[in-house]
Protein backbone atom coordinates (compact mmCIF):
# COMPACT_ATOMS: atom_id res chain seq x y z
CA UNK A 1 0.00 0.00 0.00
CA UNK A 2 1.46 3.36 -0.95
CA UNK A 3 1.67 6.41 1.31
CA UNK A 4 -1.47 8.12 0.00
CA UNK A 5 -3.53 4.94 0.37
CA UNK A 6 -2.43 4.54 3.98
CA UNK A 7 -3.29 8.19 4.58
CA UNK A 8 -6.80 8.03 3.11
CA UNK A 9 -7.83 4.56 4.25
CA UNK A 10 -9.08 5.45 7.77
CA UNK A 11 -11.04 8.50 6.56
CA UNK A 12 -14.71 8.55 5.61
CA UNK A 13 -15.88 10.31 2.45
CA UNK A 14 -16.48 13.70 4.09
CA UNK A 15 -13.10 13.64 5.79
CA UNK A 16 -11.34 12.68 2.56
CA UNK A 17 -12.93 15.58 0.70
CA UNK A 18 -11.92 17.97 3.49
CA UNK A 19 -8.32 16.79 3.27
CA UNK A 20 -8.36 17.25 -0.50
CA UNK A 21 -9.74 20.77 -0.07
CA UNK A 22 -6.92 21.58 2.35
CA UNK A 23 -4.38 20.32 -0.19
CA UNK A 24 -5.90 22.60 -2.87
CA UNK A 25 -5.94 25.60 -0.54
CA UNK A 26 -2.34 24.95 0.48
CA UNK A 27 -1.35 24.91 -3.17
CA UNK A 28 -2.73 28.40 -3.80
CA UNK A 29 -2.16 29.99 -0.39
CA UNK A 30 -0.47 33.39 -0.23
CA UNK A 31 3.28 33.25 0.32
CA UNK A 32 6.21 35.65 0.49
CA UNK A 33 9.85 34.60 0.16
CA UNK A 34 13.28 36.02 -0.56
CA UNK A 35 14.49 34.59 -3.86
CA UNK A 36 18.04 35.97 -3.80
CA UNK A 37 20.47 38.43 -2.22
CA UNK A 38 23.67 40.19 -3.24
CA UNK A 39 26.34 41.85 -1.09
CA UNK A 40 29.00 44.17 -2.42
CA UNK A 41 32.52 42.71 -2.45
CA UNK A 42 33.65 46.09 -1.09
CA UNK A 43 31.35 45.82 1.94
CA UNK A 44 33.21 45.84 5.25
CA UNK A 45 32.29 44.13 8.51
CA UNK A 46 30.50 47.32 9.54
CA UNK A 47 27.00 46.99 10.98
CA UNK A 48 24.51 49.83 10.58
CA UNK A 49 22.88 51.39 13.61
CA UNK A 50 20.95 54.36 12.19
CA UNK A 51 18.89 53.58 9.09
CA UNK A 52 16.39 55.54 7.06
CA UNK A 53 13.70 53.28 5.54
CA UNK A 54 11.94 54.41 2.37
CA UNK A 55 9.17 52.61 0.50
CA UNK A 56 9.37 54.06 -3.00
CA UNK A 57 5.69 54.42 -3.78
CA UNK A 58 3.20 57.27 -3.94
CA UNK A 59 0.52 55.13 -2.31
CA UNK A 60 0.49 56.65 1.19
CA UNK A 61 -1.05 53.66 2.99
CA UNK A 62 1.36 51.17 1.41
CA UNK A 63 4.31 53.43 2.16
CA UNK A 64 3.33 53.90 5.78
CA UNK A 65 2.57 50.22 6.41
CA UNK A 66 5.80 48.90 4.89
CA UNK A 67 7.97 51.51 6.61
CA UNK A 68 6.34 50.90 9.99
CA UNK A 69 6.92 47.14 9.83
CA UNK A 70 10.54 47.61 8.77
CA UNK A 71 10.98 50.03 11.66
CA UNK A 72 9.52 47.51 14.13
CA UNK A 73 11.83 44.65 13.14
CA UNK A 74 14.95 46.80 12.78
CA UNK A 75 14.41 48.25 16.24
CA UNK A 76 14.47 44.71 17.64
CA UNK A 77 18.11 44.61 16.48
CA UNK A 78 19.01 47.87 18.20
CA UNK A 79 18.73 50.02 15.06
CA UNK A 80 17.52 53.60 15.32
CA UNK A 81 15.07 54.01 12.44
CA UNK A 82 13.73 57.06 10.65
CA UNK A 83 10.84 56.61 8.23
CA UNK A 84 10.76 58.64 5.02
CA UNK A 85 7.12 59.41 5.88
CA UNK A 86 8.39 61.37 8.87
CA UNK A 87 10.82 63.41 6.76
CA UNK A 88 8.60 64.13 3.79
CA UNK A 89 4.80 63.79 3.64
CA UNK A 90 3.21 62.09 0.61
CA UNK A 91 2.06 65.39 -0.90
CA UNK A 92 5.63 66.60 -1.41
CA UNK A 93 6.60 63.34 -3.11
CA UNK A 94 3.61 63.47 -5.44
CA UNK A 95 4.35 67.07 -6.38
CA UNK A 96 7.95 66.20 -7.24
CA UNK A 97 9.33 68.53 -4.59
CA UNK A 98 11.71 65.97 -3.08
CA UNK A 99 14.89 65.21 -5.02
CA UNK A 100 17.57 62.64 -4.20
CA UNK A 101 19.86 65.51 -3.15
CA UNK A 102 17.21 66.84 -0.77
CA UNK A 103 16.77 63.44 0.81
CA UNK A 104 20.51 62.78 1.14
CA UNK A 105 21.07 66.18 2.70
CA UNK A 106 18.35 65.52 5.24
CA UNK A 107 19.66 62.03 6.01
CA UNK A 108 23.24 63.13 6.57
CA UNK A 109 22.08 66.05 8.65
CA UNK A 110 20.31 63.69 11.02
CA UNK A 111 23.25 61.30 11.31
CA UNK A 112 21.81 58.32 9.43
CA UNK A 113 24.50 55.87 8.29
CA UNK A 114 22.41 53.87 5.79
CA UNK A 115 19.35 54.04 3.56
CA UNK A 116 17.08 51.03 3.09
CA UNK A 117 14.74 51.27 0.10
CA UNK A 118 12.02 48.93 -1.12
CA UNK A 119 10.36 49.13 -4.52
CA UNK A 120 7.90 47.07 -6.52
CA UNK A 121 9.84 46.25 -9.68
CA UNK A 122 7.48 43.89 -11.52
CA UNK A 123 4.14 42.08 -11.42
CA UNK A 124 2.95 38.97 -13.23
CA UNK A 125 -0.38 37.26 -13.72
CA UNK A 126 -0.19 33.48 -14.01
CA UNK A 127 -3.12 31.38 -15.22
CA UNK A 128 -3.27 27.77 -14.07
CA UNK A 129 -5.76 24.93 -14.20
CA UNK A 130 -7.13 23.60 -10.92
CA UNK A 131 -8.54 20.07 -11.34
CA UNK A 132 -11.78 18.94 -9.74
CA UNK A 133 -11.82 17.02 -6.46
CA UNK A 134 -11.59 13.46 -7.79
CA UNK A 135 -9.19 10.84 -6.43
CA UNK A 136 -9.02 7.23 -7.64
CA UNK A 137 -9.37 4.56 -4.96
CA UNK A 138 -8.96 0.76 -5.41
CA UNK A 139 -12.40 -0.70 -6.17
CA UNK A 140 -12.25 -3.51 -3.63
CA UNK A 141 -11.66 -1.22 -0.70
CA UNK A 142 -15.03 0.48 -0.23
CA UNK A 143 -18.55 -0.91 0.24
CA UNK A 144 -20.17 1.57 -2.14
CA UNK A 145 -18.60 -0.29 -5.10
CA UNK A 146 -20.95 -3.24 -4.47
CA UNK A 147 -24.10 -1.72 -6.02
CA UNK A 148 -24.93 0.82 -8.69
CA UNK A 149 -26.87 2.88 -6.13
CA UNK A 150 -23.91 3.10 -3.79
CA UNK A 151 -21.45 3.79 -6.58
CA UNK A 152 -23.60 6.49 -8.22
CA UNK A 153 -24.46 8.14 -4.91
CA UNK A 154 -20.78 8.47 -4.11
CA UNK A 155 -19.66 9.85 -7.47
CA UNK A 156 -22.67 11.91 -8.61
CA UNK A 157 -21.74 15.09 -6.68
CA UNK A 158 -18.23 14.95 -8.13
CA UNK A 159 -19.52 14.72 -11.70
CA UNK A 160 -20.60 18.32 -11.36
CA UNK A 161 -17.42 19.60 -9.75
CA UNK A 162 -15.16 20.13 -12.78
CA UNK A 163 -11.81 21.84 -12.73
CA UNK A 164 -11.43 25.54 -13.36
CA UNK A 165 -8.88 28.15 -14.32
CA UNK A 166 -7.63 30.71 -11.84
CA UNK A 167 -5.32 33.68 -12.04
CA UNK A 168 -2.49 34.10 -9.58
CA UNK A 169 -0.82 37.44 -8.93
CA UNK A 170 2.92 37.50 -8.34
CA UNK A 171 4.68 40.65 -7.11
CA UNK A 172 8.44 41.17 -7.22
CA UNK A 173 10.07 43.51 -4.71
CA UNK A 174 13.62 44.83 -4.63
CA UNK A 175 15.23 45.92 -1.38
CA UNK A 176 18.45 47.94 -1.47
CA UNK A 177 20.74 49.07 1.33
CA UNK A 178 22.97 52.07 0.59
CA UNK A 179 25.80 53.45 2.70
CA UNK A 180 24.82 57.03 3.50
CA UNK A 181 28.40 58.33 3.50
CA UNK A 182 29.51 56.86 0.17
CA UNK A 183 26.03 56.52 -1.42
CA UNK A 184 27.17 53.10 -2.70
CA UNK A 185 24.92 50.05 -2.88
CA UNK A 186 25.96 47.64 -0.13
CA UNK A 187 23.30 44.95 -0.27
CA UNK A 188 20.29 43.98 -2.36
CA UNK A 189 17.51 41.42 -1.96
CA UNK A 190 14.82 40.20 -4.31
CA UNK A 191 11.51 39.12 -2.82
CA UNK A 192 8.53 37.38 -4.40
CA UNK A 193 5.02 37.72 -2.98
CA UNK A 194 2.47 35.25 -4.31
CA UNK A 195 -1.26 36.04 -4.16
CA UNK A 196 -1.06 38.51 -1.23
CA UNK A 197 -4.47 39.00 0.38
CA UNK A 198 -3.61 41.50 3.12
CA UNK A 199 -1.27 44.49 2.99
CA UNK A 200 -0.61 44.23 6.72
CA UNK A 201 0.28 40.53 6.65
CA UNK A 202 2.48 40.66 3.57
CA UNK A 203 4.28 43.80 4.83
CA UNK A 204 4.92 42.20 8.20
CA UNK A 205 6.22 38.96 6.67
CA UNK A 206 8.37 40.89 4.20
CA UNK A 207 9.89 43.03 6.97
CA UNK A 208 10.55 40.04 9.22
CA UNK A 209 12.32 38.07 6.47
CA UNK A 210 14.30 41.07 5.22
CA UNK A 211 15.63 42.12 8.61
CA UNK A 212 16.42 38.51 9.55
CA UNK A 213 18.44 38.12 6.36
CA UNK A 214 20.23 41.44 7.01
CA UNK A 215 21.23 40.16 10.43
CA UNK A 216 22.41 36.84 8.99
CA UNK A 217 24.59 38.67 6.46
CA UNK A 218 26.18 40.93 9.08
CA UNK A 219 24.49 44.22 8.19
CA UNK A 220 22.73 44.73 11.52
CA UNK A 221 23.35 43.24 14.95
Amino acid sequence: MNTLERFFRPLNRGARLLVLLLFVLAGCAPSTRITGTWKSPQATAKTYNRILVAALTDHARVRQTVEEHLQTYLQQHGVTVTKSMDLYPPTLRREGKVSADDLLSKIKGEGQDAILTVALVDTETETRYVPGNMVYMPMTRFAWYGTFRGYYTYWAPMMYDPGYYREDKVYYLETNLYDAATEKLIWSAQTQSYNPTSLHRVAEKYAEMTVTRMQQEGLVK
